[in-house]
């Protein structure tokens, strides 16, 4: 009964804090020379994920300055540890045509099998009893391609928790994980899962610090987009100018543009969404418009951008012929001019000339980074993400700017951002709520859990509402503290707090034996050390209260981890 009134008194606390952290007065010089404790684990709290116990000592004798220059060129900061951690999981370095042919195809075959199975043709079995007839069905060899399919989706889930954990380069780490949720794919949609790892290792990782046009041009020709999107069967609608002229190949079907728009440039989200999961291979082939639509409202322009419903699907017409080449064997980009529309188009009042090609997208790409709207909501995204969930419109005023004048260098954004008085302001200190997967990463970082089985925190975060590579609208997830702040939400996050720091679970085994602790761990860190190093000694008399309430180390470790000022960053 104790340890149920601690805790809910603790989240009583946070969700009495939410609405009032963050909102102090007054500003700091930017990047100061001789910052305190405060300073920096603000810094590393939003430049990565948290800090862990010793490194404000490591960025003092650093000084912050350099800290933020080293962390913005990831490439001087030797990272050999994550490595040597990254090598067991066999799956991150394959091609996607080896995931395909290793892993993918395999399990495709058996399951094509067990439907053929006499339980899946029994139309007296239950939907339930058919199942498990069917998984009873299953040979040795069948069930073990059927395991290693899950196992390479497995590995991709805890690489990301390890990266985020364990590597130097936090602001990397930070940086990938906001693309790839900016430019957000589904694992549930048919095939996206045989190419995620290529898009996160090849398409969204390089590019992360470099040049936004790279980046983009990277998203737009990943087979893990263009089938998200369905742009890899968009082809030329029936009479348009295709540029092999056949028109024994003129593609059948056109989808009608959709109407019932708000104020212009405001348009819903695509209806071939609505079922993620459902196979796109017998769909008639035709104009679709998902990839234009969420080009310019989710990746570059933003929804008040200044587009049309006219401009979205000039850009589709762009667009077409974009496809797969051998979409389920692992295949990779390719343009198939029989797909495309070659005609003229104009789009944003920009013409572009008929017979282009490919050149027609590529074309797109490049208007849509230089128009002043991209460069705006790049801009407010990030400034968004590293200051506040409304940041200050001088701040985005200058960013973009910023990208304006480097044609959308991201690093050079990112400094402006993380180096101006606003960011040091200390209306920003605690002004961001965390995440699940930040809150999750946060708490393994502070306290030093270690982390032998990376399995029981994939599964925490997607118990806190925020399964890794999980989020099926194209929009990804929120980054606003509404989102997350609710009393359901926070319950859960003390709940892990307990189960961290005490290894009982409720069910099952305990997650810290699972981390290769012992069944009855001794933390090794205390609360008060816990409070110095990640909250740099300051909580509020609440908290201090709370706190002091818990009766051995491990509630108070608890406590320390579910209260509002931890929640914040």
């Amino acid at each position: 009964m104790r340890t149920l009134r601690v805790t809910v008194l603790a989240v009583a606390a946070l969700l009495a804090a939410t609405s009032t952290a963050g909102r102090g007065e007054g500003t700091n010089s930017a990047v100061p020379t001789n910052p305190d404790d405060r300073t920096i684990v603000h810094v590393l709290n939003r430049l990565g994920f948290g800090p862990t116990l010793g490194d404000i000592e490591r960025v003092r004798r650093i000084g912050l300055p350099a800290y933020i220059d080293r962390q913005l060129h990831p490439e001087r900061i030797d990272d050999t540890a994550l490595r040597d951690r990254l090598a067991t999981f066999e799956t991150l370095s394959q091609s996607t045509q080896q995931l395909a042919e290793r892993y993918f195809l395999p399990a495709q075959m058996a399951r094509r099998e067990r439907q053929r199975s006499p339980a899946a043709q029994d139309p007296s079995m239950t939907t339930e009893s058919s199942a498990a007839r069917r998984r009873e069905a299953l040979t040795p060899a069948q069930t073990e391609v059927v395991r290693m399919e899950r196992e390479a989706l497995s590995e991709l889930m805890q690489a990301k928790l390890v990266r985020a954990v364990y590597s130097e380069r936090q602001l990397e780490e930070m940086m990938v994980d906001f693309w790839f949720n900016h430019f957000n794919v589904f694992v549930g949609k048919g095939i996206v899962r045989l190419y995620l790892n290529e898009y996160e290792r090849d398409v969204i990782r390089p590019h992360a610090l470099g040049k936004f046009h790279d980046l983009l041009r990277a998203t737009a020709e990943s087979p893990a987009m263009l089938f998200y999107l369905d742009n890899w069967q968009s082809a030329a609608p029936e009479g348009a100018t295709l540029a092999d002229d056949n028109p024994a190949r003129r593609r059948a079907g056109a989808i009608r543009p959709r109407t019932g728009f708000g104020r212009p440039g405001q348009v819903r989200r695509p209806t071939t969404l609505a079922n993620p999961t459902a196979s796109t291979q017998n769909r008639r082939r035709g104009l679709n418009e998902n990839y234009a639509r969420e080009l310019m409202e989710l990746h570059t322009l933003g929804v008040d951008g200044g587009y049309t419903q006219k401009d979205v699907q000039e850009v589709a017409r762009a667009f077409t012929g974009w496809t797969i080449n051998a979409p389920r064997q692992g295949g990779s980009f390719r343009f198939d001019p029989r797909m495309h529309d070659d005609g003229e188009k104009v789009v944003l009042k920009h013409k572009i000339k008929a017979g282009g090609g490919k050149k027609d997208g590529d074309d797109v790409l490049a208007l849509l980074v230089a128009h002043p709207s991209t460069a705006r909501f790049i801009a407010l995204k990030l400034a968004r993400r590293f200051v506040a969930d409304e940041p200050p419109a001088a701040l985005v005023d200058r960013a973009a700017r910023r990208f304006r004048e480097t044609g959308g260098d991201i690093r050079e954004v990112v400094r402006t951002i993380v180096t101006s008085s606003e960011f040091f302001a200390a209306n920003a200190y605690r002004a961001k709520v965390k995440t699940p997967l930040e809150f999750v990463v946060s708490a393994v970082r502070a306290t030093g859990t270690p982390m032998a089985n990376v399995l029981p925190l994939v599964q925490a975060v997607r118990n806190l509402g925020m399964p890794l590579y999980g989020c099926q609208p194209p929009t990804g997830y929120a980054d606003k503290a509404e989102a997350w702040v609710n009393s359901g939400a926070l319950l859960n996050r003390m709940n892990f707090a307990v189960t961290l720091t005490s290894g009982r679970s409720g069910r099952g085994p305990g997650l810290r034996p699972a981390l290769g602790e012992r069944a009855t761990p001794e933390p090794a860190i205390g609360s008060a050390e816990l409070v110095k190093s990640a909250l740099a000694g300051e909580i509020s008399e609440a908290t201090a209260s709370t706190i002091a309430k818990a009766t051995t180390s491990p509630q108070a470790l608890a406590l320390v981890l579910g209260s509002p000022e931890f929640q914040r960053r």
